[in-house]
């Protein structure tokens, strides 16, 4: 089975935060903000970490801040900045 487009991002960039353990703010749609670092996820939630573990639902989720600039290895026969190679 093939992954789907907003996973081929989206896993690679959780995945980023959770090695290298890099503090994050997760912002809810209802505006809350949460901060620790991404212990796990899966197709439908995030688990924070901070004094206390929370599990936060992904269609709850509006946006994630990490604390420094991530790079995110993705292969998806983009260049370095996004753009999708094509042949002239």
């Amino acid at each position: 089975m093939t992954q789907q487009k907003g996973t081929a991002l989206q896993d690679p960039f959780l995945n980023t935060l959770r090695k290298e353990r890099i503090p994050v703010s997760i912002y809810l749609v209802n505006g809350i903000k949460l901060q620790g670092q991404i212990e796990s996820f899966d197709p439908f939630v995030v688990l924070l970490r901070n004094s206390v573990s929370q599990l936060i639902y992904k269609h709850a989720i509006s946006t994630i801040v990490p604390a420094r600039a991530v790079r995110i290895p993705v292969d998806d026969g983009s260049d370095e900045r996004g753009n999708v190679a094509t042949e002239d």
